[in-house]
């Protein structure tokens, strides 16, 4: 059995899917990763732990090594983190810092483990919907986005094992602009300034997160640009293009 946590976010859901009836999905209130003991009951027969962090499981009260140490009292031997690839280009940066603690503490531990880092979501242009409108600041720097399909498609796979001691940074098979992105939407593109895009982030971002996001989407590196190719080379099928994702989720920008 596999347990998933954050079964029901945006890469939980489509690896529920692909596991079937092998996996058992928990979110919270019912398991709360703040509260370790809180998984002991479902990880019951578990062999292998999805472990999604997000929000304020971001926080200085995350207990990596508890959790960790729960997972292994109930014989768990297979841990597999969504982590970022910030994680690895700006370890010292938040929130990129906490995921770099937290991929430490699964290192150090005695599991067999597995790291994805990926870089931006496609659907964080769910942001558009319902706007009629893309508004987005750095029109015309391209970063690689992946479809969370795709990394729970990798997840899937490490999950079963034979990926032990790995790495994987995961992107789209294409660097796309902003604008590119709102053009495969069919969506007028509007440029933000920095300011007004700091503006909008911080209603829902603290303000460290704000900043850092700001810094890799205006000035990423040269390898936050590239496109890394792991999601073909693990989960053995090409990684998703933007339009063809754009299509199949048409109707939450009409």
């Amino acid at each position: 059995m596999i347990v998933v946590t954050g079964a029901t976010g945006n890469v939980g859901r489509p690896l529920m899917e692909l596991l079937g009836d092998k996996a058992v999905g928990v979110s919270r209130p019912r398991v709360d990763l703040l509260r370790p003991a809180s998984l002991e009951p479902v990880l019951d027969g578990a062999e292998a732990l999805f472990l999604l962090f997000g929000g304020d499981l971001l926080g200085p009260d995350t207990d990596i090594a508890a959790v960790l140490d729960v997972a292994k009292a109930a014989g768990v031997q297979r841990v597999v983190l969504l982590s970022s690839q910030g994680a690895g280009t700006r370890p010292g940066m938040v929130p990129h810092s906490r995921m770099a603690s937290f991929e430490e503490g699964v290192r150090q531990s005695s599991l067999e483990w597995t790291i994805l880092r990926p870089s931006g979501f496609f659907t964080n242009a769910y942001a558009w919907a319902g706007r009629g409108v893309a508004a987005a600041p750095f029109a015309d720097v391209a970063l690689p986005f992946v479809d969370p399909a795709d990394i729970a498609a990798v997840a899937a796979v490490a999950l079963k094992g034979g990926h032990e001691g790995q790495t994987y940074v995961l992107t789209g098979p294409e660097a796309l602009t902003p604008r590119e992105r709102a053009e495969a939407l069919s969506l007028p593109f509007v440029e933000q300034s920095v300011e007004e895009a700091r503006e909008q982030m911080l209603q829902f971002m603290p303000p460290p997160v704000v900043e850092g996001t700001l810094t890799i989407l205006g000035s990423p590196t040269e390898e936050e640009q590239q496109v890394s190719g792991q999601v073909e080379q693990v989960a053995g099928r090409a990684a998703t293009r933007f339009a063809e994702w754009a299509v199949r989720n048409a109707k939450a920008f009409g």
